[in-house]
């Protein structure tokens, strides 16, 4: 029997690429609604409650309103917007988070899509939190380079019409120190605070790296970059998307430079450990529009309809 999906929010960004995530599934009846009634609130309303399972494509705003049409316990809302990512009555949809997370998000009817940067900070800091290594007071330091597709149809028209010669460099943002994503990387880490978070677009489509940066002396126990690379690779033992690579800078590094695209079009997180005995960093590398959105996505759609979890997504 086929599960039936509705999008609202068809066309931005995330919702094209989940049309185009469930277009590849037999699976799934994909619900559309008439162009003409997208801002219809009855029509939305119905067809949020005809399916089986309804992606929020949406501003906060928007996907809040949305999230209060359903009138019935049994459409499970999946929200790729910030709306409700600390809201104790949704999971958050990191299935690798913690050893109860992927119980959680394939029982809830509820489910936050986590954001593009929060998921590599999360990912690469969480298991340094719970292993006693991080303090929970840690003033954590952290940059993000992203393509631009992380800044929606706006953004990618702006880049793609070429002649602005400003975009041929890398363009730091959200320089207030007061990212959007903030909230969930302090939440979901263990963290008492958020850290001060610097992301970068460059003029490349999509890709996304996390880079963090550890001290010893900033640390409650010492430890080598060795000993985090083997946390990690301890830590999400078994998980289809998340990669740990060796601690081997020759073979990650390609003439001593880094790929940020390297997992465009997976939906797979690489994790990476570079440095010494008296500083290192974390690096964690996705596609924004793949596990740092749309492929987060459909990954928790499965866990929640019951298929496997890796059904049409490339890890």
């Amino acid at each position: 029997m086929s599960t039936k999906v509705f999008v609202d929010g068809q066309e931005g960004t995330t919702g094209l690429k989940i049309f185009e995530y469930l277009s590849q599934r037999g699976d799934v009846d994909v619900i559309r609604i008439d162009d003409a009634k997208r801002k219809d609130l009855d029509e939305r309303r119905r067809l949020i409650n005809a399916s089986d399972v309804t992606f929020l494509c949406l501003p906060d705003v928007a996907s809040r309103e949305s999230a209060s049409l359903v009138d019935n316990g049994r459409t499970v809302l999946i929200d790729a917007s910030t709306a409700f990512r600390t809201h104790a009555d949704w999971a958050y949809g990191l299935p690798e988070l913690a050893r109860a997370q992927r119980e959680r998000v394939r029982n809830s009817k509820r489910i936050a899509v986590p954001g593009c940067h929060a998921s590599a900070f999360v990912l690469a800091m969480r298991p340094l939190v719970e292993a006693g290594i991080v303090p929970a007071d840690f003033a954590a330091h952290s940059y993000s380079l992203t393509g631009y597709s992380g800044g929606g149809k706006k953004m990618i028209a702006e880049y793609e019409a070429g002649g602005n010669a400003k975009l041929d460099s890398p363009r730091p943002y959200a320089l207030g120190l007061a990212h959007k994503h903030l909230p969930e990387m302090a939440a979901h880490t263990g963290l008492k605070s958020a850290p001060v978070f610097t992301p970068i677009v460059g003029s490349f489509y999509k890709g996304l790296a996390v880079t963090t940066y550890f001290s010893p002396s900033q640390l409650a126990r010492r430890v080598t970059p060795q000993d985090v690379q083997a946390l990690f690779a301890e830590y999400y033992q078994g998980e289809a998307f998340v990669r740990v690579a060796p601690f081997n800078a020759d073979d990650n590094l390609d003439s001593g430079f880094f790929d940020v695209q390297a997992n465009n079009d997976t939906n797979r997180v690489d994790l990476f450990v570079f440095g010494n005995d008296e500083r290192f960093v974390t690096v964690a590398r996705l596609d924004n529009l793949g596990k740092g959105a749309s492929g987060a996505a459909i990954q928790c759609m499965n866990l929640a309809i019951g298929a496997d979890e890796r059904s049409g997504l490339i890890g």
